[in-house]
């Protein structure tokens, strides 16, 4: 091979990781950008005024005193005592299953303005611990941004990564492993 073919392929290389590069991620804006949802289940949800009603969670009940007994966060039947969204193997991106999930959690956030949550990313075993605390962080971030686009300030949420640190003992099988590839939602002193 000549030296000429050499340096063309290895620049072909170059720019295609770049664009590549490029693809896999957008920063967060201050105040993310209006999000229409145009599934058919959105367009028979208009208001009066025209506007999409996109709440996707129709009841949510929300009690503001957190110290009541009728706690929304601690009762078993209400959804938001549900605290773990699920990922795909070797996944960042939130499974539409747990979008209602993250609207009630958002609507209770945003009618409770002091609430704070921490987002903990998990992964299972396997990889290696940089990686497995990298995916951590990011599918943590990933339920955040989801928060954020519901309107939810970034100064209720906070994120961390503990990787493979809280996964259960040696799985054998993936049922195992998929409980381990999860974002745990942890409200600040619950």
């Amino acid at each position: 091979m000549n030296k000429g073919m050499f340096n063309k392929k290895v620049l072909g290389a170059l720019v295609l990781a770049a664009m590549l590069s490029a693809c896999k991620s957008t920063p967060m804006t201050e105040k993310p950008a209006s999000v229409e949802d145009k599934s058919p289940a959105a367009a028979s949800s208009q208001t009066a005024n025209g506007s999409a009603d996109t709440s996707g969670v129709k009841e949510v009940v929300i009690d503001s005193n957190a110290n009541n007994a009728n706690n929304p966060l601690k009762d078993p039947n209400n959804i938001l005592s549900k605290r773990n969204i699920y990922f795909d193997f070797d996944s960042d991106t939130v499974r539409a299953e747990f979008r209602p999930l993250i609207e009630a959690h958002a609507k209770y956030l945003l009618a409770n303005t002091d609430a704070k949550l921490v987002l903990q990313g998990n992964a299972d075993e396997r990889g290696t611990r940089e990686y497995n605390v990298s995916l951590g962080q990011r599918r943590a971030v990933s339920v955040k941004k989801s928060f954020n686009l519901l309107g939810v300030q970034d100064k209720q949420i906070e994120t961390v990564s503990f990787g493979e640190e809280k996964a259960t003992a040696n799985c054998a099988d993936e049922a195992c492993h998929q409980l381990n590839r999860r974002v745990d939602v942890v409200y600040e002193n619950d």
